[in-house]
Formats: structure tokens, sequence, C-alpha cells
């Protein structure tokens, strides 16, 4: 399936949402999510990504704040595009903002956006962020449908729900990337850059962005924050980077 026509360099931005979950367990400062996302940017990665939530369990809107100046590499916001959301990421000014469908009460993504459903509002929403000068990804999944919808949308980027393949890839390997193969060429072919994430981990990483073309970003968080427990956030970052060397 890889096409070595098509090798470009894939942007790894670390989703830093479980280490505040593991502080706000305790209370207090430790670890530290300041120390840790500059630390994570000294070994290589290309962004950091959070995703502040309205009941604040994890990342806080003044950790958002906090992060903004320690952020040198892209900073990426993920959301539900609540008016608290929108004046957060327009005082934050994010290289990226990535808009999710998520309700208050989901545990973590679990579908990517109906944009035909939703077209109006998302189309406000992209409008306020691109004036702002913020470049904007949707949540979606690999339905035509739904990329027409979002080229149509004005976003810049759309963010592939890749939990679907995680599942189908521990039954059928690289195969599973099919489907988001074609999603990407599409997707490249009507302007959109294309990101890609949930799920995502060192068993499939490899093969996904091997068969993946046009790839400009994946963002991973549990996993390789819950593989740096074992090997250590260098390692860690190293090994996620490596499987993002493609095959030429």
């Amino acid at each position: 399936m890889s096409d070595s026509s098509k090798v470009q360099n894939t942007r790894l931005s670390v989703n830093v949402n479980k280490i505040a979950t593991l502080r706000n367990a305790r209370g207090g400062s430790i670890p530290d999510l300041l120390q840790a996302a500059t630390r994570i940017q000294s070994f290589g990665v290309q962004g950091i990504t959070v995703h502040p939530r309205p009941d604040e369990r994890h990342i806080t809107y003044q950790d958002v704040r906090d992060l903004r100046p320690l952020v040198h590499s892209e900073f990426n916001i993920e959301g539900y595009p609540s008016e608290d959301f929108i004046k957060l990421v327009l005082d934050v000014k994010p290289e990226q903002v990535t808009l999710v469908p998520d309700p208050p009460n989901v545990i973590t993504s679990n579908a990517g956006w109906n944009v035909p459903e939703n077209e109006q509002m998302l189309k406000e929403v992209i409008g306020r962020f691109s004036n702002a000068g913020i470049r904007t990804s949707l949540f979606i999944d690999t339905s035509e449908k739904g990329i027409y919808a979002a080229a149509l949308s004005g976003t810049n980027q759309i963010e592939l729900y890749t939990e679907d393949y995680a599942v189908k890839h521990k039954v059928i390997g690289e195969d599973a990337a099919i489907p988001y193969a074609r999603a990407a060429t599409l997707a490249h072919e009507l302007g959109l850059g294309i990101n890609a994430g949930h799920d995502l981990d060192l068993s499939n990483l490899k093969d996904f962005s091997n068969n993946v073309p046009y790839l400009d970003e994946v963002s991973i968080g549990h996993a390789l924050i819950s593989d740096a427990l074992y090997i250590g956030l260098s390692n860690t970052v190293a090994k996620y980077l490596a499987c993002l060397n493609k095959v030429v």
C-alpha cells in the first residue's frame, strides 16, 4: 500500500491531558505540567495538544493560559466550541484549534462531527477563528460526505478519528489503513490538510504512517504517556517519532 511518491514529514503533537489527570488526582502541582510540556518539546516533538473540558477534570483553562508562553512548537487546543471555549482560544491564540463534537460528560472523544448537520454552526465558529489567524481542524471520520462538507466549511484541516483503525489493525494489520488512505487522498485533493488521532500507539502507528498519504500531524496522548511510565518520556518520544519516519 505504501507509496514512496507521497513521503513527507509528519508532525508529532503530544497530548498532555493525562499528566494533568495524574496531578489532579492528588491536588497540588506534582507532576508539574509545565515542566513536562517543556521537556517533551526538548525531546523533538513538533507540538503540544491540550483538550480542556468544562469540568476541568484534567487540563484546566488556567493550564492552557500558563502553557501558551512555554509552547514554542505548535500549540493545538481541542474542544467543543462552546462560548467559553471559543473565548479561551481567542484569548490564547494557539497555532491550531481542533473542534470536536464531544458532549460535556464523555470520558474521551468517541465520534467525529456530522458536518452536514452542524454546517452553519461550524462555519460561524471557523470564521471567528480564521479572522483571528488561527488554523482550524475538524475531527471527523472517513466518510466522503463528511470530507466534502468539511471542505465547504472553511476549515483548514481535518483530523481523522482513528479508533476504528486501531481496533481493526489488531485483526488485519496495515490493511486497516485503507479507508484512511482514501479519505486522506480525497481531503488533499479538496485542499485540506490531514491530521489523525485516537488510539494510535507503538503497535499501530508505523503502519498508519506508512500507508496514509499527506499526513501532516498525529496527536497522541494516553498511549504515549502510559508508555512513558515504563521507559521514560525521552525514550518514548523517540520511539513515536521513529514510527513517523516513512518508508522510502
